[in-house]
């Protein structure tokens, strides 16, 4: 059995807003994404909305030349959106924009989606952070793919930034899921035997035509339709770079400590999805501020607690993989909180000083321009 290279690449995607109202820019001019691709090349691409654009790394051996990376990517569209009068963030929803004045890209992989789903697909006015590590073995991916499952919960309560939909507080750290849920084949991945299985229930729903291809199975981790990597698609987009190294870390860690169970005939004990659901609307509601069940003990427990179990999982591997600080960088989301915590003391500061709610909500959106320029 060969040793997956665990090699790191990372797909963002982001938010293109007027800096004079900060509402979405919702048909950008295409002059601007041509001269995002004369600087970035094919690693920037226009996405579902015509409001967004997404960027995405070569594979790297290591967590900070990955994020080094991203730090140029996410340079290259802030210094190219200038003269537009655009700025950039990256926040899994908008403030208060609303999803009914968006436009579609017009290519044909959204025109499909945009007809053949239906509403669903219209409010997709959402971003998301997908991490991809190297695994090779396409047997292998699968194996992992069961037992990481267990942990996406709290990769989802570590990246929380969508609190505001629309407008309104929806009392949630990640209102994304609540939309992007709607779509079918989302969620948590099936529990599966072989890389063949996997294969055998993509023919199926393209045989009975309900697909194209792999790459329209959207579930929280998935084997990569393109790349022979495990991708975790369940994390929301962070505005801070410190908390994209911090997340990287900690997903390319777990990869690393559970194939060295695997060696071992060891492995990380397969819970029914319930249970794991019930962690991921846990983490989707209350995020870092709140309570995860360990599911070995059957009791909840603190983020914050379960936060430091994990950095004394993951040291070996990520001393192994040369990300011990990024992934110390996990207290650092537990002690300021993530996006959507952030955003809401913004908000909430704003109201206390006098502002409306319009003005308290535009104030979110320069915080959000700030952290995104803040390299």
């Amino acid at each position: 059995m060969d040793k997956p290279s665990l090699t790191l690449g990372i797909e963002e995607e982001y938010l293109i807003v007027d800096r004079e109202t900060r509402d979405l820019v919702a048909e950008p001019d295409p002059a601007y994404l041509e001269a995002c691709g004369e600087v970035l090349g094919e690693r920037v691409t226009p996405e579902f909305l015509q409001c967004q654009i997404e960027v995405g790394t070569r594979p790297h051996r290591t967590v900070a030349d990955a994020v080094d990376e991203l730090r140029g990517l996410r340079k290259g569209v802030t210094e190219t959106a200038a003269p537009f009068g655009y700025a950039v963030i990256a926040a899994s929803t908008h403030p208060f924009a609303q999803w009914r004045q968006q436009s579609h890209t017009k290519k044909e992989r959204y025109e499909g989606l945009w007809s053949d789903i239906g509403g669903p697909a219209w409010r997709l006015l959402i971003c998301g952070m997908h991490m991809h590590v190297g695994i090779e073995d396409p047997d292998m991916r699968i194996d992992l793919m069961n037992q990481a499952a267990y942990f996406l919960p709290h990769l989802l309560a570590l990246s929380g930034s969508s609190p505001f939909w629309d407008g309104t507080d929806t009392q949630l750290s990640s209102y994304r899921l609540t939309v992007f849920d709607a779509m079918p084949r989302t969620g948590l991945p099936d529990p599966l035997y072989s890389h063949s299985e996997f294969v055998r229930l993509v023919q199926h729903l393209e045989s009975a035509g309900c697909i194209e291809d792999g790459s329209k199975i959207w579930w929280d981790i998935r084997p990569s339709a393109k790349f022979p990597t495990l991708e975790q698609r369940i994390t929301d987009v962070c505005p801070r770079l410190s908390d994209v190294a911090a997340l990287a870390a900690l997903y390319q860690a777990l990869l690393s400590w559970l194939y060295r169970l695997r060696t071992r005939n060891r492995r990380w004990r397969i819970y029914p999805n319930t249970l794991i659901r019930e962690n991921r609307w846990r983490a989707q509601r209350y995020g870092v501020e709140g309570e995860l069940i360990d599911h070995g003990c059957g009791k909840s427990v603190p983020v914050s607690d379960l936060v430091e179990e994990l950095i004394e999982m993951m040291a070996e591997d990520a001393d192994a993989l040369g990300s011990t600080t990024e992934l110390l960088g996990l207290r650092q989301i537990v002690q300021e909180g993530t996006s959507a915590v952030r955003q809401r003391k913004v908000y909430a500061q704003a109201m206390e000083e006098g502002a409306g709610t319009p003005a308290a909500l535009r104030a979110v959106v320069d915080h959000l321009i700030e952290e995104f320029t803040a390299h």
